[in-house]
């Protein structure tokens, strides 16, 4: 197999969201959703790694695949003693499977489809994302809520989560060299929001909204070619880990705090140890330098292209991001069905 246990991932990816491009329209995203989970889980267990999902498709008794604790990959099946850790020469070396004498151990946080909406009812923006990284390298949180901002390189050092809105406004302008009324910002098109569009309005600033699908928006102000500056507002925990993942490799920075909906949300982020008041950076959400985060596009959005399909041919667009060295690869590939 490839050494580079990033490039595997594409694969994974790419077999989960031409599985879900398969329901684009067709009004039922539960369909979508277990079709690219299936196609994600049968990969994983076609690789030579040993990986545990601690962000998933839920808990053991909410999900029968994919679930927070399941372990994938072939490489379980070496004795204990051939598991280990992965580290930053290992990976660099590469990594042999039970032939080679060592397996690595990855905690993987995932969605095989991400914007299962927009996938049933055929609107924008959806992919198939997986973040990797030492084991203890990913947050663990509880699936919740959280307030969040993210920006690009050139803005990580001047935002804050405390700030009015206008000020990290006129901040990442400054940064990036733009008027504030060429600042374009992403917003959940929520309910919750309306007070922060108008904000963002009255800054004079651009909004762009989206239906669903916040880990793509988190990381598009990282990739110029993207056209948004700033991701603002509330969404999904999960969502916020497998952002940071690429957003650090990339030097952008992503703030979240907590935000939970109820008290019941609020007691499993107590029970879980982590804190509703602290303010939480890319560093907190992803250790090390031992990350990966990989991508294949659905449906088109801010960062990746959907899949086409022209019979016999299925082409994809994916993203792969590697900490140790920084790399960022854009792959198209084409596939033929059997």
């Amino acid at each position: 197999m490839d050494r580079n246990l990033a490039l595997e991932f594409v694969r994974v990816t790419e077999a989960a969201a031409i599985a879900a491009a398969k329901w684009v329209g067709k009004g039922d995203g539960k369909k979508a959703d277990a079709a690219a989970v299936d196609g994600m889980r049968e990969r994983f267990n076609k690789m030579d790694f040993a990986g545990t999902v601690v962000i998933g498709e839920g808990s053991k008794d909410e999900s029968a695949e994919l679930y927070n604790g399941e372990k994938v990959g072939r490489g379980w099946k070496a004795p204990s003693s051939a598991l280990r850790a992965p580290s930053p020469i290992h990976l660099r070396q590469g990594y042999g499977g039970q032939g080679g004498g060592r397996t690595m151990r990855f905690d993987l946080a995932i969605d095989p489809l991400e914007c299962t909406d927009s996938v049933a009812f055929g609107r924008y923006n959806a992919i198939s994302v997986i973040a990797a990284g030492a084991s203890g390298s990913l947050l663990n949180a509880p699936d919740t809520y959280m307030e969040k901002i993210a920006v690009g390189p050139k803005a990580a050092k001047v935002i804050s989560l405390n700030a009015p809105v206008k000020i990290n406004i006129q901040k990442t302008a400054k940064a990036l060299g733009k008027k504030v009324e060429d600042i374009t910002v992403c917003i959940l098109d929520r309910t919750r929001h309306e007070e922060l569009i108008k904000q963002v309005r009255k800054a004079g600033a651009r909004v762009r909204l989206i239906t669903d699908g916040d880990v793509a928006g988190g990381i598009a102000p990282c990739l110029p070619e993207s056209g948004i500056d700033l991701l603002m507002g509330i969404g999904a925990s999960a969502e916020a880990v497998l952002a940071a993942v690429a957003v650090k490799i990339l030097g952008g920075q992503l703030y979240c705090r907590f935000k939970p909906k109820d008290e019941h949300h609020a007691g499993l982020i107590k029970k879980a140890g982590l804190n509703t008041a602290k303010i939480y950076s890319v560093n907190d959400l992803a250790k090390g330098k031992v990350l990966t985060f990989t991508a294949t596009g659905v449906i088109d959005g801010p960062m990746l292209q959907g899949v086409r399909f022209d019979d016999p041919i299925i082409i994809t667009h994916s993203i792969v991001v590697r900490g140790l060295s920084g790399t960022v690869r854009y792959i198209t590939a084409e596939h033929r069905e059997k």
